[in-house]
């Protein structure tokens, strides 16, 4: 079973989230593991698509749009919302679910919100847990 999370951040930092789903983190201290050149190590393996906008310049993106339609400029707005889809496990063997269907629901998602929002958005998948 499928659990989904919400987040609504007023980080202005486009960048942060995005790091979080390239690199690797500490799950217990959500810090960044570094190599022993402190540079950022990248996940082994990660699905990243986007709609209406590039996933690997999204945060880009995001603070052009900002400033085109002056959005955003206050501390207290929502710059962004996070949907986190936590699958268990076991989907995998019980259900044959792999992480091309994780995304794939990820992305539909994804869709249905960014008709709401209208904004442009991503979907990033990493393995975590699964099979």
């Amino acid at each position: 079973m499928a659990i989904l999370k919400h987040i609504a951040s007023k980080n202005a930092d486009y960048g942060e989230a995005q790091r979080y789903l390239l690199f690797q983190y500490d799950e217990s201290t959500n810090k960044p593991i570094l190599d022993e050149n402190g540079e950022l190590i990248p996940r082994k393996e990660y699905i990243m698509d986007g709609i209406n906008c590039d996933p690997f310049t999204f945060d880009m993106e995001c603070r052009e749009l900002n400033a085109l339609y002056h959005k955003n400029e206050s501390y207290d707005e929502i710059k962004s919302h996070h949907y986190i889809i936590s699958f268990d496990p076991k989907d995998a063997i019980e259900n044959g679910l792999t992480g091309e269907w994780a995304q794939q629901i990820g992305m539909e998602w994804n869709g249905i919100c960014k008709e709401k929002l209208s904004r442009p958005s991503g979907s990033c998948l990493y393995p975590h847990g699964w099979a």
